[in-house]
Formats: C-alpha cells, sequence, structure tokens
C-alpha cells in the first residue's frame, strides 16, 4: 500500500471531527462530492471502513477513531517539523523556552541572569503558558526548552535534567481559619466544606472528581481563592503570583516536585545544549527547596 498523504490526512480529520461532509468541506475550502470520493478512496487504500454513514448521519468506526487519534499526531508532526526547519534557518532567531507563568520565577531570573552574562549565548525568549501546555508547545516546535515539573507535567518523549526539589504550600484566602496556621497536612486541605480544593486537569485533559471548581487558568484561579471560593496545593516557587487577598502555608506531607529543564529528544541544537548546560550549572546553589513558612509574608 501507499503511505497516506498529508492531505487525505487532513481531510479525514475535517470530516471526523465536523461528522458532517457539508461543513468539513466549506471548512477545507473544497466542494463536497471531491472529498466523499477522497475519503472513499482512503477507505479503499486502507482496506477498512472509517465511517459508517446512514440517513442519520456520520459516525466513526473503530478503525476510523484509531486513524483519527493517529492522524492528528502525523499532522501536528509535519507542522512541528516544517516550523523547526523554519526556526532552525533563522540564525538570528531567538531560544524559545515555555514556562508556566508563575512558576520557577527565582531559578527562571537566574538561569536568564547567567545566560545574559555568557558571551556568544543565544539570545531567550520567554513564552509564558497555563498549566500543562509546555509539552504541546515543545511537541509543535513552538519552543525549543521548557520548564515543567515532574510529576505533574507530561514528560513523555523529552529528555530532561533536574533542576531543584521542593516542597509545596497551600494557598488560602487571608481571612480563611486555615491561613493562620504555621503549617498544614494534605488531610487538613483534602476536606475543608467551605473551601474546596481546587481541580486541575490530569494530563489527559478529564478532570478529578471533587467539589472544587475546575479552573483552567491561574488568573482565574487566584480570583477564586480570593474571593474564598477554593484553595489550591501548588509547588512553593509557584507562589510568585500570589496575590495580597492570598496567604500561603507549607503543607509538609506533600509530595515533593521536582523542576526540570526538558527539550524534544530529536534535537541537535547546539544552542539548545548550552542552556541546558548553563541550567544545570545552577543546580548546585538550589538543592531541595526547605519550605518555610517564614518566607512567605504572612498576613
Amino acid at each position: 500500500m501507499d503511505d497516506l498523504e498529508t492531505r487525505e490526512l487532513r481531510y479525514f480529520v475535517a470530516v471526523a471531527e465536523e461528522l458532517h461532509f457539508g461543513r468539513a468541506a466549506g471548512q477545507l475550502g473544497i466542494a463536497q462530492p471531491p472529498l466523499s470520493r477522497a475519503i472513499r478512496r482512503l477507505e479503499q487504500r486502507l482496506g477498512v471502513q472509517l465511517l459508517d454513514r446512514d440517513r442519520r448521519g456520520v459516525a466513526l468506526t473503530e478503525a476510523g477513531r484509531v486513524l483519527l487519534r493517529e492522524a492528528r499526531v502525523a499532522l501536528d508532526a509535519v507542522a512541528a517539523a516544517a516550523r523547526r526547519t523554519r526556526r532552525a534557518g533563522d540564525p538570528k532567531r531567538p531560544l524559545v523556552l515555555a514556562t508556566k507563568a508563575g512558576a520557577s520565577h527565582e531559578l527562571l531570573r537566574r538561569l536568564l541572569d547567567t545566560l545574559a552574562s555568557e558571551p556568544g549565548a543565544a539570545p531567550i525568549e520567554v513564552l509564558l503558558c497555563e498549566v500543562g501546555e509546555q509539552a504541546r508547545l515543545l511537541r509543535d516546535g513552538q519552543a525549543d526548552v521548557a520548564l515543567m515539573h515532574r510529576p505533574f507535567d507530561d514528560l513523555a518523549g523529552f529528555d530532561t535534567e533536574d533542576l531543584c526539589v521542593e516542597g509545596q504550600v497551600a494557598i488560602l484566602p487571608a481571612g480563611h481559619p486555615l491561613a493562620s496556621c504555621d503549617q498544614l497536612t494534605l488531610a487538613d486541605v483534602s476536606n475543608v466544606p467551605d473551601l474546596p480544593i481546587a481541580r486541575w486537569p490530569r494530563l489527559d485533559g478529564s478532570y478529578p472528581e471533587g467539589p472544587g471548581p475546575e479552573v483552567h487558568t491561574q488568573s482565574q484561579l487566584a480570583q477564586l481563592v480570593a474571593l474564598g471560593k477554593t484553595l489550591l496545593v501548588i509547588p512553593a516557587s509557584s507562589r510568585a503570583w500570589q496575590w495580597p487577598e492570598h496567604v500561603a502555608v507549607p503543607v509538609v506531607d506533600a509530595p515533593k516536585v521536582t523542576t526540570v529543564i526538558a527539550w524534544p529528544q530529536s534535537s541537535r541544537s547546539q544552542e539548545v545544549a548550552s542552556l541546558v548546560r548553563s541550567a544545570a550549572g545552577l543546580r548546585g546553589g538550589w538543592g531541595v527547596v526547605q519550605v518555610d513558612h517564614r518566607a512567605y509574608g504572612r498576613r
């Protein structure tokens, strides 16, 4: 069988996502009959039925669901390859470092200061993102390296270098009784009736069960905490975005979090290798970051 073409995959993904040939054709900017014929040819070449068609509409078969998943990955990889190639052809381009907004703030500042003082170091562009977005930015070629956190972030397919280990803190509304504690445990914060813990998406995008609000952005989360609607437990360094209406209290039995610098395993960039070496050189000054409530500005 001949190799699949990216055009065929784009056509199929459009139909599979819309489950309607007319809407998919409009999205692709082509007429419906050529699109229908293209999908039929694709099914014949693969020897499987990808779509169930009847008077009620269009539905994916099991084979169609597999191809939709694989086609998305393949098209993303093609787009990323083109993006990385264009970036590699620009000798003046900066390296793009993705990091969650507010996370590892002091480490990031020290890294940027170190790179600024190194002769010949590539310029760095910092790409701030929301929770869990670093992996996508690395995979699709929008970022060259990223600061990420084990065990929370998706590190599959990346090389990593550990930079520091830290504890976690609870971010609470300043007026809540728990905010006056010197330290807390996970049991203390896991079942607070008037302050349910916020729910972040898992790696697969689903949310854990619970009464707390589903959160999507840190600005949303910060306001919900300030309004007394939720609390959260985060790595100690991520409290850089803490508002005056918040208090951070160490959670003494929360799992330690490792900050890593990550990059695609396929990268052969000397500039990326140099950046990683610079980041690793800061490691000795961090080690395990102790969580001490005296460092958190009691209010």
